[in-house]
């Protein structure tokens, strides 16, 4: 649904702001199964932290 309201903030708990969270959380995700499908470890093994 879009809001009428144009001075709806780009921060905190708003629409657009979850959209974003979304959608760089989808990123993050399918990047680390493609490091991990690539590589064979971990993404925490690949950085070396584990």
């Amino acid at each position: 649904m879009k809001s009428n309201n144009q001075n709806e903030g780009k921060f905190g708990f708003t629409g657009y702001a979850e959209n974003w969270n979304g959608r760089l959380a989808m990123i993050g995700f399918v990047s680390a199964l493609i490091v991990e499908l690539v590589t064979g470890q971990g993404v925490l093994h690949f950085w070396g932290i584990l």
